[in-house]
């Protein structure tokens, strides 16, 4: 009997590995496919809209897209498994930058944001590889399990940007409307993590999960979960309010450069940009996912609100500097990535099995709904207060979190005594 038991556990630490590195490798590949979305979006939008105003329906659109099948592919993951949600995300993502193509071809505004809100449901699929990294995740390794996952989105998502001049030269070479030469590179990085999904991620690390569950709950001495659904609800403030903050800076960000690098080298400087914030938002996410472990998901999320405030200042005091925006936009991605790592595992901790995918598309739905309002009106703001005002208004979700942090610390200090 202890052999059996101990060569389950042994299967089962081989499967949670197997599924980290699957999901790592796809990560990187819908990094590269997402990355094209966060820097173009904005500059298309306000090219073929004609109004820079505007330019933040493109951020709304793809988080409008993943609020509205977040909780769709939460529920099909919970029935069919995580492998059928993510491959049906990237389905939807090549859908969208076929949609996206033809739009900027005839110039049509509203095509556009159907495109990328297409873009954005294949992204709620990825944001599910996240939390499929924790299905069969020890406590004691459930951040960082989930940070690696996070952290895979780095090579992806800084190389994307990165792609945009080349991908202009090769589009152009071919007759591809202006702006959409990189979304070659992104069509083809889909396909490959659809086809990688398919073939590699077994066994269903949910569908797996949920057959250990039903055991455990067969058993007489199994121990029954604790829902605590304060906290959960606290994890998912965290998470979708420093994504609002993230988010809407994010948003402007390319059109604000438009405004202070010379016309011939906005493009370089958007993609180098916003591919050093991408490395923000993921580079460091190991490190706050063993941060998260050893001392705490409170203290972490609080750890990235203070990153998030120091962002938001030198965005605000340096805004006409091209060096400053970038400090600020490398800062938002730490800040973003410590809250949204502690955050999504204290969510995960928070709350039972059977309960996991229905809070966790919850709370993916919240986190980009909240995101797809806030990039409206940071286009609106920017025109009325510019850039530095921009990022003093993004301070309201970050005294939130605070005054949220604040709550759930002294309602766990009063369980405990």
């Amino acid at each position: 009997m202890p052999d059996t038991a101990a060569s389950a556990s042994i299967d089962l630490v081989a499967a949670q590995r197997r599924t980290v590195r699957v999901l790592a490798a796809g990560q990187v590949l819908t990094g590269v496919a997402f990355g094209a979305t966060l820097s173009l979006g904005a500059l298309l939008a306000a090219d073929l809209s004609g109004q820079e105003a505007l330019s933040g329906f493109a951020t709304a659109a793809v988080t409008l897209g993943a609020a509205l099948t977040a909780i769709p592919l939460a529920r099909l993951a919970a029935r069919r498994g995580r492998r059928f949600a993510l491959t049906t995300g990237n389905l939807a993502a090549l859908a969208g930058i076929v949609v996206v193509i033809t739009a900027a071809a005839t110039r049509t505004f509203p095509l556009l944001l159907a495109g990328i809100a297409l873009i954005g449901a294949g992204n709620a699929g990825t944001l599910q590889s996240r939390f499929a990294a924790t299905d069969l995740a020890t406590t004691a390794r459930r951040g960082r399990d989930l940070a690696t996952v996070v952290w895979a989105t780095t090579v992806g998502g800084v190389v994307g940007p990165l792609l945009l001049a080349p991908g202009e030269l090769v589009g152009a070479s071919i007759g591809m409307p202006r702006l959409t030469g990189a979304y070659l590179f992104s069509f083809a990085a889909q396909v490959c993590a659809f086809a990688l999904y398919v073939l590699v991620l077994r066994p269903d690390p949910l569908l797996l999960a949920q057959r250990l569950d039903r055991d455990k709950t067969s058993s007489a001495v199994a121990a029954p979960e604790v829902d605590r659904p304060r906290t959960a609800r606290f994890a998912m403030l965290a998470v979708a309010a420093s994504h609002v903050t993230m988010a809407s800076v994010m948003a402007m960000t390319p059109v604000h450069l438009s405004h202070i690098v010379a016309p011939d080298a906005v493009t370089l400087a958007v993609g180098v940009t916003i591919a050093l914030h991408v490395f923000g938002m993921y580079g460091l996410s190991p490190v706050f996912g063993i941060l998260a472990d050893r001392i705490g998901r409170l203290a972490v999320i609080l750890l990235g609100q203070a990153l998030l405030a120091a962002s938001l200042i030198v965005a605000s005091l340096f805004s006409a500097s091209q060096a400053g925006v970038l400090v600020a936009l490398v800062l938002l991605g730490l800040g973003w990535s410590a809250a949204t790592v502690a955050g999504s595992a204290l969510l995960t901790e928070a709350t039972p099995l059977a309960l996991r995918p229905r809070r966790q598309g919850r709370s993916d739905t919240l986190m980009t709904a909240c995101a797809a309002v806030g990039s409206v009106l940071a286009g609106v703001i920017l025109g009325l207060v510019g850039y530095g005002g921009l990022a003093l208004w993004a301070f309201v979700p970050v005294a939130l979190v605070c005054a949220g942090a604040v709550v759930a610390r002294r309602r766990e200090a009063s369980q405990i005594e």
